[in-house]
């Protein structure tokens, strides 16, 4: 996700993600890339999957602010290599954390953040999505066996979340952060009602 597209371009699509740390946010991207190329998504934890929303953007953000802190920081461990059947999506459970991230979840899905999402809210990391019926068996075992190969820690400290808005070429602008305990939330790019249909 990034900040350089320009308000014109946005559109009425909005995410709150936890990005992962370094050195395995590094690792995951690599392999996001081997699976799918030209994927330059930052590895992140979705907290409010992508949505359209009824409100300003400004209102949807101090929502957030108002809510996010509430929560304190807490670790997520990864666990393995697993595949949504019905959407072919590759992706990484969450072995630790997911309850944390459910109650998130469900406590910032309100007013004009709510949204009729197309599956229950299931906290993972995708590895990749959007594939071809018969590229997933092999891109899963790919996935597996990278996975298995890394020697680093799979687990990551949360101490902020951020607040992301896509555009019509499918690059996500990030806007604000919020520290998740303190209260501390700052604007990181510029809330626009401009949007494209």
């Amino acid at each position: 996700m990034s900040r350089g597209p320009v308000a014109r371009d946005r559109i009425n699509q909005f995410a709150l993600v936890a990005y992962i740390p370094e050195p395995l946010a590094g690792f995951l991207d690599r392999l996001r890339q081997e699976l799918v190329p030209y994927c330059f998504l930052r590895a992140h934890v979705t907290i409010l999957p992508p949505r359209a929303i009824t409100c300003s953007p400004e209102h949807a953000w101090n929502t957030i602010r108002a809510l996010a802190p509430q929560f304190p920081p807490f670790d997520v461990q990864l666990g393995g290599v697993e595949v949504f059947p019905r959407s072919d999506v590759i992706y990484l459970s969450i072995a630790q954390g997911s309850e944390v991230l459910r109650q998130m979840h469900d406590v910032l899905d309100v007013g004009g953040l709510r949204y009729k999402e197309d599956f229950p809210y299931h906290p993972h990391v995708t590895l990749a999505q959007e594939l071809k019926t018969d590229e997933v068996d092999e891109l899963t075992r790919v996935a597996k066996q990278r996975w298995a190969d890394f020697s680093f820690s799979t687990s990551f400290h949360v101490d902020k979340v951020v607040f992301v808005q896509n555009t019509r070429w499918k690059e996500w602008v990030d806007l604000g952060e919020s520290r998740l305990g303190d209260g501390e939330s700052k604007l990181v790019g510029e809330l626009t009602d401009l949007t494209v249909p």
